[in-house]
């Protein structure tokens, strides 16, 4: 019904609409409504200077689809290829890390403990689709703790520029740990330690414990 409306000449009433696409006035007219509502076609005000009850007319609103296809992968592609290329491209890609988790956390008005903040940071990569595993082990006696990351969101791109894609997970995690006033220190994080895993490796300041 849209593109009718975009192809049409000028304004069209409903009546126009339901024959040519060959359908009952009131199906036209629910889509109209949704259409209006969602701000992608506009109802006009009818000429009252005509005698009789003018019909309603309606034409599509110029712009961008909002509902057209996404290609958002290409543009990751296009982006981590270049970015891939750069000298400097795992410091950037860092950077880039620690500034999109200062987008998606907020600062916490107290600092919190140790546990409360590793919790937290598996939360977070949790709901970022990184299926996230805490690992204890002996380490946690030294103040360390493994996360095992069972998922990459962004599988695909990381198998072919490693070291763009892991060093801004690093940087996401870095960054929300700043963000939290952590006691919690992310080192690193070791990519396809086995098939299916990348580990974070994390140190905990057991005076804060």
């Amino acid at each position: 019904m849209l593109a009718a409306l975009r192809d049409a000449a000028g304004a069209m009433t409903i009546v126009d609409i339901a024959e040519q696409l060959e359908v009952h006035p009131n199906t036209v007219r629910f889509h109209l409504e949704a259409l209006v509502a969602n701000g992608r076609a506009e109802r006009l005000e009818p000429d009252h200077g005509r005698q009789g009850r003018p019909p309603q007319m309606y034409r599509a609103v110029a712009g961008m689809d909002p509902g057209g296809s996404r290609r958002y992968r290409m543009l990751a592609e296009i982006l981590t290829i270049a970015l891939a290329g750069d000298p400097e491209a795992s410091v950037k890609a860092l950077a880039a890390g620690r500034a999109w988790a200062a987008r998606m956390t907020r600062p916490t008005r107290t600092k919190p403990g140790v546990r409360a903040s590793v919790n937290r940071l598996i939360g977070l990569l949790d709901d970022l689709g990184f299926a996230p595993q805490r690992r204890d082990g002996p380490g946690e006696v030294r103040g360390e703790v493994q996360v095992g990351l069972r998922h990459c969101p962004f599988l695909e791109l990381a198998d072919e520029a490693r070291s763009v894609v892991c060093p801004v997970h690093l940087g996401l995690m870095q960054g929300a740990m700043t963000m939290w006033h952590a006691p919690v220190a992310v080192d690193r994080l070791e990519p396809f330690v086995e098939p299916g895993l990348c580990l974070a490796h994390l140190t905990l300041d057991k005076e804060a414990s």
